[in-house]
């Protein structure tokens, strides 16, 4: 699946979680934080609506009772929420007396949603008994940590000649790139990046972290993990106060691995494995959030860097070899001095990203997003600052390679007599594989798909002639 492909069929927390199989679902349930996080980010507000007002009902309810509260103007609201109820298993069909189907609570969801919403239960972490620390964290210096790592992730993946970079990045997180189809590998050769990958890494942070992060937990399960202890887990994270520290005690051996695996990615921050306590970053916290925005305290982050003029002129305002290098998939740099890379966008320039996988709306998202505060101030548009003549002359670019479409085909041609062409014609037109025929040429080009079925008739009938 393509990273475009993944975004339309898993944009937030509830498509995912409809994709997980139903005893992950159950195993979910018996977490009171992992029901909180699914009560508010995976349901619609009518289906919020639902679960609270048959929360403390033990029994079965009516549909068509259910069905009453609702005026007939919102049905479509209606059936949206049971849809989402019922593919979530948050609540279960059973038959009533008199031959109506009833819905009724999942219990363990029911339990530990009140403790969720109500407090009680055991606290997920034993950070009661913990000493304080002796040297806290701030926000900015875990801000500043959580960029470190996941730009150190970026930049192997963005740098073609990652050998020197290749001991800040573990085993684990080149698997998980290479199962997200970001990379690809052949025998002992460095791992090269994919056209997905190129995708990737012009894409918002918020949204990079959602969608690598959903990639790694399809591979817990070959580290003895399981998926439902590491997604309950990354759901109290995310509902944990930044600058505040947690014990690690309690937890088992594969999830403190776990553990040092978000480490790695910038999730959490710990001093060392046997510090006994981890803070939560920001890429942790509203990793689940409908809005799944991140707001970094760094100056690397707060302001923009890129200034583009109406001749296609780019400046890039910045030290950083990662965001040049991204810049530079799709610029041609002219020169570069101590604060500041000057480059233009070209036809080819733009071209050779084209090819690469990446599309202009991708291009336009990221000079918009990196777009310097000058241009902010100066632009009439503060959704897209960019010159409406370069914003509409990179679409234009990206029209014209969309103007022919490439369709695999095979081609049948030297044939001996005319009607052997007409025969061959014919048959591929009747079976819906023609693609192209030339009389005068005698030629005929088939779709791939229909080319075996093409072939045997030939030759059969080539036999019989």
């Amino acid at each position: 699946m393509s990273v475009q492909d993944h975004f339309r069929q898993c944009k937030n927390l509830g498509d995912y979680l409809k994709t997980l199989p139903s005893n992950v679902l159950q195993e979910l349930f018996s977490y009171p934080a992992a029901c909180l996080v699914i009560f508010r980010e995976s349901l619609t507000k009518l289906a919020q609506l639902y679960v609270l007002r048959i929360l403390y009902a033990d029994q079965v309810l009516p549909s068509p009772v259910l069905k009453n509260w609702v005026s007939t103007s919102y049905v479509e609201d209606y059936k949206l929420a049971v849809n989402t109820l019922n593919s979530l298993k948050i609540w279960n069909e059973s038959a009533m007396p008199g031959g109506l189907t009833g819905w009724m609570l999942n219990q363990t969801f029911r339990h530990n949603l009140k403790i969720g919403l109500l407090g009680g239960g055991a606290p997920w972490t034993k950070s009661k008994q913990m000493e304080a620390d002796l040297k806290p964290k701030a926000v900015s210096d875990l801000d500043a940590y959580a960029l470190q790592r996941w730009e150190a992730l970026l930049h192997y993946l963005a740098d073609t000649e990652r050998a020197q970079q290749s001991e800040s990045v573990s085993r684990d997180a080149v698997v998980t790139l290479a199962h997200a189809g970001l990379m690809e590998t052949e025998g002992e050769r460095l791992p090269t990046i994919t056209k997905e990958g190129f995708q990737f890494l012009l894409l918002d942070t918020a949204s990079q972290v959602w969608y690598f992060v959903i990639k790694y937990l399809e591979t817990v399960d070959s580290k003895g993990l399981k998926l439902s202890e590491c997604l309950a887990f990354l759901f109290a994270l995310s509902m944990d106060t930044i600058g505040k520290d947690y014990s690690t005690d309690g937890f088992s051996e594969p999830m403190q691995q776990f553990m040092q695996n978000l480490r790695e990615f910038g999730l959490i921050y710990q001093r060392s494995r046997k510090a006994g306590r981890f803070y939560p970053t920001k890429l942790a916290e509203n990793l689940f959030s409908r809005t799944r925005r991140i707001a970094l305290d760094t100056d690397k982050q707060k302001t923009g860097f890129i200034v583009v003029e109406t001749n296609y002129r780019l400046y890039a305002y910045s030290d950083s070899e990662l965001q040049l290098a991204l810049v530079g998939m799709f610029t041609e740099f002219l020169y570069r001095l101590p604060n500041v890379v000057v480059g233009v966008l070209t036809r080819d320039s733009v071209n050779q990203a084209m090819r690469n996988g990446i599309t202009s709306e991708q291009i336009i998202t990221f000079l918009r997003i990196h777009a310097h505060e000058e241009m902010n101030k100066t632009s009439g548009n503060l959704s897209n600052p960019l010159p409406p003549s370069v914003n509409d002359q990179i679409q234009i670019w990206e029209t014209e390679r969309n103007r022919l479409k490439y369709t695999p085909g095979a081609l049948y041609n030297q044939f001996l007599t005319h009607h052997d062409y007409e025969v061959v014609r014919d048959y591929a037109q009747k079976i819906g594989v023609l693609a192209h025929a030339n009389d005068q040429r005698r030629t005929v080009v088939v779709y791939l798909s229909g080319h075996d079925e093409v072939r045997k008739f030939w030759k059969k009938h080539s036999k019989g002639g």
